[in-house]
């Protein structure tokens, strides 16, 4: 099982393989081929940091605790229905965006994220909701 906060939900959906760090992509990559090879995988969601922060790099400054982030954790899951402590695949983490998001979302509860300009969030839930899944990384 793997423990997850509200706004990695969505940044895996637009992971393409970028990250912080050598260390924290590859840590990123093994997790979103597990979700994808594996939709049946068991998330917790947590409040804070994550599995993903982990690995976070020791040199950069460290945002995992800081307050936009838990508010961007907060708007995600109230946006998807969620609730800290929840236990779910991930399987059905994609229905509920597939119901509730869509890509336009991005723009207003991700607003503060360096990584938003890139536009692959929205590319990710796009395919989400057609059915697609997690895009393949090599």
């Amino acid at each position: 099982m793997y423990k997850l906060r509200g706004h990695h939900l969505f940044c895996l959906l637009g992971y393409r393989g970028m990250g912080y760090s050598e260390e924290y992509a590859e840590n990123m990559t093994a997790l979103h081929h597990s979700l994808r090879d594996n939709p049946k995988t068991m998330i917790k969601i947590v409040n804070g940091p994550d599995h993903l922060c982990e690995k976070y790099p020791k040199t950069a400054e460290y945002h995992c605790q800081n307050e936009d982030i838990y508010k961007r954790d907060a708007a995600i899951l109230g946006k998807i229905g969620f609730k800290i402590g929840q236990v779910l695949r991930w399987e059905d983490i994609e229905s509920h965006i597939r119901n509730y998001i869509v890509p336009a979302d991005v723009q207003i509860v991700c607003e503060t994220c360096s990584w938003r300009s890139y536009g692959v969030c929205e590319e990710g839930i796009k395919a989400i909701k057609e059915g697609k899944g997690l895009r393949q990384i090599n």
